[in-house]
């Protein structure tokens, strides 16, 4: 795994790259996971940074991509995504709906949920409208199932916040895409890509964006398996195994484990190994979903996740206390203000300098979070898992 935690990366789209897309059901917690990686950076410059795209992904979940990748995740994710089963809709009704919400958002719009709510249903008919999606104790329009299919075949993404409100928009990386293939030019349908609604990038077919996608993959969450990366991207287990041998992959045994890796990454550089140690050495305060991406990708979590981890915190993403590479604890914040008291529930004794390096670690948040460190405290830790 190319962590990035110690040695460093170059800018929010880089990280994005090297996690084969950074999760972001929290945009605060991907904002810290990015901050973590770039040295220097404060959540506000990855807010505003135009070159992160901030949509579905992998499993249906919020992630950041590089705006330079979108085309190609777009293409990937469009080719294995259909209308969800609980929403009870057709296929026909589901293109129906994605179309409704693209010419919502045609042009610059921004909209917010409630906006988007009206115009879908204005051009849908009031069926889109109806209350029979349950969510959060209460019910959601119906075309917001489809939100996420949309959002992978490259007609919605996020847009900027409006106050405490959350927009949605097109996404501009792939707009001229759009425009070519609207005028006869770029994906032919015979490429498999026509539920792409139009907007993949220009002259990508599947024969491209699998292996693309599968080496990208593996660089993040490698050795590794077709099952494994049909967890990761939710697909079947024999259209993952396909995906594997297009992609020019090799066998290595891991621990008696058969798994892969892409062709010519069966070496390690003295760099490459000395980054990776880095990495996974010393001591780490993650947030949510940071370690999350690992354990639903990486080939055997539980290795992760030992003695009273498994129990408690690989059944959820929590924010995970990491020593030396593996969970050995959690950990949770208060805000007041500026200042930031940071809790640590330790499973394991910490020596003297561990506990001093989970105080410049806790330093280290309350900075990027653009805050001060007003205490470290060791102890029980009483919020849950993030949902």
């Amino acid at each position: 795994m190319r962590l990035g935690l110690a040695t460093g990366l170059s800018d929010p789209a880089d990280v994005a790259v090297a996690l084969a897309g950074v999760h972001a059901q929290v945009m605060a917690s991907a904002e810290v996971s990015i901050c973590l990686r770039v040295p220097g950076l404060t959540r506000s410059a990855v807010r505003s940074s135009d070159a992160l795209v901030r949509t579905y992904g992998p499993r249906g979940t919020v992630h950041l991509f590089a705006a330079g990748d979108l085309g190609r995740w777009t293409a990937l994710l469009s080719s294995v995504s259909s209308v969800p089963d609980a929403s009870k809709l057709t296929s026909e009704q589901g293109d129906l709906l994605v179309g409704a919400i693209g010419a919502a958002l045609d042009g610059e719009a921004e909209l917010t949920m409630d906006e988007l709510d009206a115009e879908v249903v204005a051009r849908a008919g009031d069926w889109a409208g109806e209350l029979c999606m349950p969510a959060f104790g209460g019910m959601w329009p119906r075309w917001r199932h489809v939100l996420p299919l949309a959002s992978m075949r490259g007609v919605v993404c996020f847009g900027a916040s409006r106050g405490r409100r959350v927009t949605y928009r097109r996404p501009a990386a792939l707009a001229s895409a759009s425009a070519a293939l609207a005028s006869g030019d770029g994906l032919a349908s015979g490429d498999g890509l026509a539920s792409c609604d139009g907007l993949a990038a220009s002259g990508l077919s599947l024969a491209e964006v699998v292996p693309w996608a599968v080496r990208a993959y593996l660089h993040a969450y490698g050795p590794s398996t077709p099952a494994r990366f049909a967890n990761w991207l939710t697909i079947d287990q024999a259209r993952a195994e396909a995906m594997f041998c297009s992609a020019g992959l090799e066998p290595v045994d891991v621990e008696g484990t058969a798994a892969w890796v892409a062709a010519g990454d069966t070496g390690v550089s003295e760099s490459e190994s000395e980054s990776e140690s880095a990495d996974m050495a010393g001591v780490r305060l993650l947030p949510y979903f940071d370690s999350y991406s690992y354990r639903v990708g990486v080939l055997c979590p539980e290795r992760m996740y030992p003695g009273s981890a498994a129990a408690r915190a690989l059944r959820g993403p929590y924010q995970n206390l990491v020593v030396d590479g593996l969970v050995a604890g959690i950990w949770q914040q208060r805000r007041t203000g500026r200042k930031i008291a940071v809790t640590v529930e330790a499973w394991a004794r910490l020596g003297a300098r561990q506990r001093e390096l989970v105080a410049e670690q806790a330093a280290l948040l309350a900075s990027i979070q653009e805050g001060t460190l007003a205490s470290v405290s060791f102890g029980t830790v009483t919020s849950g898992a993030h949902a």
